[in-house]
């Protein structure tokens, strides 16, 4: 054990201090994202609305009126769209918050009644236990309703009571408004106020990893919109009502790591057997089969060629993220994980890593005698 601590107390130094500055910018991403919100949503904004401003400067107006008309079509474009999709989303959640206890009492009748119809059984099971296990049943499912009620009206309120998201996106627009008009004053001030080493450190940013996020949430965009369409259009098929609101539920699963639309879909599908609607839980299984297979046939093409990271690598790393950081950790850990694979494929962390040199030279092949 000594002389394996000997051998690698270098490699092992080098490590931690990689990691120990990867926890530290999560940790310093996270402040300042909680203290400091509109500043992040001003830079996302600025990002959409600066093309624009620049495209009326092109065509003569002034910067000031060029920036003005950005942000204003930036905020109609917006609150358009999220009125029209909280007003959809909140009748269909009402909808559903006042149908969904009837579907719970519905499923907890048949599977009593389906466990009760094995007659055989009760010829050597005990019967306080099939007595205990009904009850079981009733009070798991008891639950289930007490927590699907109380989740969709947590949800409810959540879009209905938006007071802190509205506050920080107005300041973030405010704020995006001034960075454009004064933009071409801190782009000059950053050339030359900038330490050198710090603008290298930007360069290679800039070229490998901003490009690989956007690109990378093009295809996340690209694939929870596929998800969202094929649910939205088999829920039409099948006359589903609230079609709407389980799209986006499913497009909002499909974005969470490890979830997916087998989160909504497995469980439904499991009701409408249970309750006997055998039709319509083949439909659903069909809808279900058609979007898993195509986002799998389409995620490799449009997730690979722009990332270049495997599938496991960022959902693990996201995981870990999530659970230590919470959102500031799902929004950094991306950036993470392709700054460090730009890193590896660029030959930094054979520098900062000192390895035994003993043990990746290649082994002899022993011969066999003739």
């Amino acid at each position: 054990m000594y002389q394996f601590y000997k051998k690698y107390w270098k490699t092992g130094f080098d490590i931690g201090v990689i990691v120990l500055t990867v926890w530290l910018i999560m940790v310093t991403f996270t402040f300042l994202f909680n203290i400091a919100k509109p500043i992040f949503y001003c830079l996302v904004i600025y990002m959409i609305i600066e093309p624009m401003a620049r495209f009326f400067q092109r065509r003569g107006m002034k910067k000031i009126i060029a920036t003005s008309l950005s942000v204003l079509l930036f905020a109609l474009i917006i609150l358009s769209i999220l009125a029209g999709f909280i007003a959809i989303f909140i009748n269909e959640m009402a909808q559903l918050a006042q149908v969904i206890p009837g579907y719970i009492h519905t499923f907890q009748s048949e599977l009593i009644n389906l466990i009760s119809r094995f007659e055989f059984m009760r010829s050597w099971i005990p019967e306080d236990f099939l007595m205990n296990w009904q009850q079981y049943v009733g009070d798991v499912l008891q639950k289930a309703n007490q927590y699907v009620g109380e989740g969709m009206k947590a949800i409810g309120d959540r879009i209905t009571s938006v007071s802190s998201f509205v506050i920080n996106m107005g300041f973030g627009v405010i704020l995006a408004f001034f960075l454009s008009i004064e933009s071409d004053m801190w782009q000059r001030w950053a050339r030359e106020k900038t330490p050198n080493t710090f603008k290298r450190a930007y360069y290679f940013l800039k070229n490998n990893v901003i490009r690989g996020i956007l690109a990378y949430i093009k295809s996340v965009l690209k694939l929870i919109s596929i998800s969202f369409i094929l649910v939205f259009i088999g829920m039409l098929i099948l006359g589903v009502r609230s079609a709407f609101t389980i799209a986006l539920l499913a497009a909002f699963l499909d974005l969470l790591p490890l979830l997916g639309v087998s989160t909504l879909f497995i469980p439904w599908i499991i009701y409408e057997f249970v309750v006997n609607n055998i039709s319509f839980a083949i439909s659903l299984s069909v809808v279900y089969l058609v979007v898993v297979l195509t986002r799998n046939f389409l995620e490799p093409k449009i997730t690979g060629d722009s990332l270049g990271v495997s599938a496991f690598t960022m959902l693990a790393f996201m995981v870990v993220s999530i659970t230590l950081f919470g959102v500031p950790g799902l929004i950094i850990s991306p950036i993470l994980v392709i700054l460090i694979k730009e890193l590896i494929a660029q030959g930094y962390f054979k520098k900062w890593i000192r390895l035994p040199e003993d043990e990746f030279t290649p082994m002899e092949v022993e011969k066999k005698p003739e």
